[in-house]
């Protein structure tokens, strides 16, 4: 058996055993008590540590609904160390599926997200400005975190990129749920999330194209 085929071997063992995992312990997962979890840590930083170790398998098992942890930090917290716990576990998440996609690689991933009603749109938006579409995911609340993150390491993203655009795009929503908790749409009506909007993703559209002009022009630049 040649080097490729036992690579391939071991990408499909790691999806089927995530998959495994995740369907064997989805009822206990998306009924974790997060506040729990906090509440039974010996001090502060343990209950940090765990709050990020919880990221991390949500980012593997794609399991964990993200709003259920942006709420319950940030009513364990004071409000800043909640905000600041929860972009750094953000960080970690986006981090460890896009690599988890990356190493699983486009088929794999492809053959997931074929099975979603999002997968299409997300496999067809990878020849389109790349920057902008991370952007517009993440800022949207339309796509999964951790399947677009799956999606965007297998189909080579720029990391970099990537992870700045995810963070710009996710940190809104992730600081919002965080302070605001499950009476978010009572302080921010949908009206004004749909105005900012608006707003936003034409600012988005501009930078695209700015940055594109510039590329091109440095290589009419390196070609004179």
């Amino acid at each position: 058996m040649n080097k490729e085929k036992i690579t391939n071997a071991i990408k499909i063992i790691v999806a089927l055993a995530i998959c495994v995992v995740a369907i064997l312990n989805y009822k206990t997962l998306s009924e974790l008590d997060i506040r729990l979890l906090i509440a039974g840590a010996s001090t502060i930083l343990m209950a940090e540590l765990i709050i990020l170790g919880v990221y991390v398998v949500k980012a593997i098992l794609l399991v964990l609904p993200a709003s259920l942890i942006y709420i319950s930090v940030g009513m364990a917290f004071d409000w800043k160390r909640a905000v600041i716990v929860n972009l750094v576990g953000i960080a970690i998440e986006v981090t460890v599926t896009y690599f988890l996609g990356k190493f699983l690689g486009k088929s794999e991933v492809e053959k997931r997200l074929s099975k979603t009603k999002f997968g299409d749109k997300l496999i067809n938006m990878q020849n389109k400005n790349r920057n902008l579409a991370v952007f517009a995911i993440r800022f949207l609340p339309v796509f999964p975190i951790d399947f677009s993150s799956l999606f965007m390491g297998a189909f080579g993203f720029s990391f970099p990129l990537y992870f700045l655009f995810s963070m710009l795009g996710l940190s809104p929503r992730v600081i919002a749920f965080t302070i605001l908790g499950e009476g978010i749409n009572q302080y921010i009506p949908k009206k004004y999330i749909v105005l900012a909007i608006i707003i936003i993703l034409p600012v988005a559209v501009a930078f695209g194209i700015i940055k594109a002009k510039v590329q091109k022009k440095k290589i009419n630049s390196a070609e004179i």
